[in-house]
């Protein structure tokens, strides 16, 4: 029998939706509807140890994951992860090694959090949107009160302790205007690894439009063009950008690491604080739970058909305007999620953001070709300097 092989990425939600910011924009506070009983949105200890062993028998790979997400993922207390890592070590296979990663928006470090996780080699990733009147648009606490200060602080903590964390960077109506400022700010930071997230909020009676603060496409395009363009002629072999490596994967016939351009998803899915287990983290909703991991083990919902259905839809509801364009390996229709308006033929389910896309892949594309031509082999564009 051949043994099996998953590859996949929890988004483990230890509080659920809770936060300490009111992010205008963010899609998961809303998900707090879906425990309205009052209860605390923490995972209990024994949920917690069942999710540990529960994963760690899941992965098949020799490097087991784990991955902490928001809400706020340190509201759940620096005490929750160090029992977090107990529990991993206590249950660690001979000849597999553990990781963890953690996204959080930063205004909580402390100098405790950052002796923790520099102690027990945690990758953190930290969310912010720019300099101080881009990022503080969007980014306030519950008072209404500007969150850049704060981030700064915490990001500033991990680096005296040898963390320099990734950036995760909403582009939306506002920043999408100023692409150098922003990405200039974030080399001044010291960043060594950068991720572009685009915001795409849908309104109307169907979900067929953009909100306003939603990023328009082809500026979005236009907005990455400028960075690459950057970013090639200062930066190469020092920064990596996440939508960079990514286009140069295709150069070299590699599989995408990045679920939104993988021909097919549905491994990356959610674990809530109640041990509820979701498709994906944009389907948290009642439709999209599978089950509980009380009810049922980890991989027996990561090989359950209704993930594997999920993420086969992907590929096989693309518009025909998509299987027909020339830079489809570059993005595969993007997320499911962004796909809400036709093409230009009429077909319902072209992604929002195709015109940016178009426009940025082509933008590198003779950069991805003219590196493909140099070696037989290469998994990072930022591996070319020079």
């Amino acid at each position: 029998m051949k043994p099996v092989s998953r590859e996949f990425q929890v988004f483990a939600k230890p509080v659920g939706a809770s936060c300490n910011l009111r992010c205008s924009y963010c899609y998961y506070l809303e998900k707090h509807s879906l425990y309205p009983d009052g209860r605390s949105h923490l995972m209990s200890d024994t949920l917690l140890e069942k999710y540990v062993v529960q994963h760690i028998s899941a992965t098949t790979d020799d490097m087991i994951f784990f991955s902490w997400h928001g809400g706020e993922p340190l509201l759940a207390g620096i005490d929750f992860y160090r029992k977090a890592v107990s529990l991993q070590k206590k249950n660690l296979p001979p000849g597999k090694r553990i990781l963890n990663g953690i996204q959080t928006n930063g205004t909580l470090i402390n100098d405790e959090w950052s002796r923790f996780f520099s102690d027990e080699n945690f990758i953190i990733g930290i969310s912010i949107d720019g300099p101080g009147e881009l990022h503080n648009k969007h980014r306030y606490d519950i008072n209404k009160q500007a969150s850049h200060e704060r981030v700064i602080r915490g990001h500033n903590l991990l680096q005296s302790h040898g963390i320099n964390p990734e950036l995760l960077c909403v582009v939306n109506s506002h920043n999408v205007n100023f692409p150098l400022e922003v990405y200039d700010c974030f080399r001044q930071m010291g960043a060594e690894y950068i991720t572009f997230l685009p915001l795409v909020e849908r309104k109307g009676k169907k979900g067929e439009k953009a909100s306003e603060d939603s990023v328009p496409a082809y500026e979005f395009g236009k907005f990455l063009s400028s960075v690459f363009d950057e970013w090639l002629a200062k930066d190469i072999g020092r920064i990596k950008v996440q939508i960079f490596e990514e286009a140069a994967r295709t150069a070299f016939n590699q599989e995408h690491t990045l679920c939104i351009f993988k021909k097919e998803c549905g491994g990356v899915p959610v674990v809530e604080h109640t041990g509820d287990f979701y498709l994906c983290d944009h389907y948290v909703d009642r439709s999209h739970r599978l089950g509980n991991l009380n009810d049922n083990p980890l991989e027996y919902y990561l090989d359950s058909p209704e993930q594997k259905e999920f993420g086969m839809a992907k590929y096989l509801t693309l518009p025909r305007y998509c299987m027909d364009c020339d830079v489809r390996s570059m993005c595969n229709g993007e997320c499911p999620k962004n796909r809400f308006i036709p093409s230009p033929d009429g077909e319902p389910g072209l992604n929002y953001l195709c015109s940016g896309y178009k426009h940025f892949f082509n933008h590198c594309k003779p950069f991805v070709e003219a590196i493909a031509s140099l070696t037989p082999k290469s998994p990072s564009m930022g591996d070319f300097a020079g």
